[in-house]
């Protein structure tokens, strides 16, 4: 598949010292200018996806196969793994675009970077109408493309009901509010699913809408962060149920940001447990090496003491009235986790934790 040949950029810039030129036409040829570039940048993206396509199959064709030529040819030219394949896939999905006949080869001008991009990931139908914009010499925005891509999606989704699909069609529901709904929905299990689908039925109605969108965002944040939190993994828990009942209370958004906290603290204490097993491990080699000679070094060591050892304290600095932290570190082996008591504020001793 053969492209027309990128054009040279050649950018006709306002001078920003003129006086006779409005601060309107400036900024419209300024406008144009950008619009250049991105139809540049999309030309020049796809043709490095191309080449790196070229040199990840000769490899596959003419070695062992296991991409250590691609990677090195990467690396000497400082091009992460992550983005040398999103250039192969840009050029694949161009390929994919101009060789089904979609697309003519000189329409691929008529996007912009974004757009393009956007095109490459919408449904057939989207694409096959961006296309024909696009071969009428039409210029196509990533706006135009997100447009048609949420009128496609809010009239033909199955996830929906009838009557928010009707309603949508006769313009009495916003594409732009309908369309996120479709993704959040399709993110949860059927049987959820389901109970959104009833209220919407209920009320077809726009505020409607964006409550069952918040409610089904807030159930696969919830859903999706519980199963990394180890916490819930002890005892014979219904997180279905406490679901259920959080929304029946209408604290889904609280219960999602609680979660999403227990998860974030959780990996936050086994951060903090490696580097205090690593710390300790250099803090004790360091008083090794040290002797009655560096009394300074000796100072500095015992210092760390408070960060290394099993209480640890920490300033909270002067944001937090400086006040110190106190922690207390305790390794128990796997079968002795079980839920402790939950302790009073103060820790039972009147200092503050």
């Amino acid at each position: 598949m053969v492209f027309t040949e990128a054009p040279v950029l050649s950018l006709d810039l306002p001078d920003p010292e003129q006086d006779d030129i409005s601060t309107m036409e400036f900024l419209a040829r300024l406008e144009e200018a950008w619009a250049v570039c991105d139809r540049f940048d999309l030309q020049t993206e796809i043709w490095r996806g191309r080449i790196l396509r070229a040199v990840r199959d000769r490899e596959k064709r003419g070695g062992e196969g296991r991409g250590t030529g691609f990677l090195q040819w990467l690396r000497e030219r400082e091009i992460s793994k992550t983005r040398a394949y999103s250039l192969i896939q840009l050029a694949d999905s161009a390929d994919n675009l101009v060789g089904e006949g979609l697309l003519e080869p000189d329409s691929v001008n008529q996007f912009s970077k974004r757009a393009f991009l956007e095109t490459a990931q919408a449904e057939p139908e989207v694409q096959q109408m961006i296309s024909e914009a696009a071969n009428g010499g039409l210029p196509i925005t990533r706006k135009q493309v997100r447009r048609l891509s949420d009128e496609f999606l809010a009239a033909t989704s199955p996830l929906l009901p009838e009557e928010i699909r009707q309603r949508t069609a006769e313009n009495l529901l916003p594409p732009r509010a309908v369309a996120p709904l479709v993704k959040e929905l399709a993110r949860l299990p059927e049987e959820q699913q389901d109970d959104l689908r009833r209220v919407l039925q209920e009320e077809p109605e726009l505020e409607r809408v964006k409550d069952v969108t918040h409610t089904a965002r807030w159930l696969h944040r919830a859903a999706e962060a519980s199963l990394a939190v180890r916490a819930f993994q002890q005892g014979d828990l219904d997180f279905e149920k406490a679901l259920q009942e959080a929304q029946r209370l209408d604290v889904l958004g609280l219960l999602a940001d609680a979660v999403g906290q227990a998860q974030a603290l959780e990996s936050a204490v086994l951060k903090l447990h490696t580097s205090w097993r690593r710390l300790g491990g250099l803090q004790e080699r360091l008083w090794v090496e040290s002797g009655s000679s560096t009394p300074h070094l000796r100072e500095l060591l015992t210092a760390l003491q408070s960060l290394s050892g099993s209480t640890l304290r920490v300033s909270l600095g002067e944001l937090a009235g400086g006040k110190r932290l106190r922690l207390q570190l305790v390794e128990e082996a796997a079968d002795r986790l079980e839920a402790p008591p939950l302790p009073s504020r103060d820790g039972g001793d009147g200092a503050p934790r």
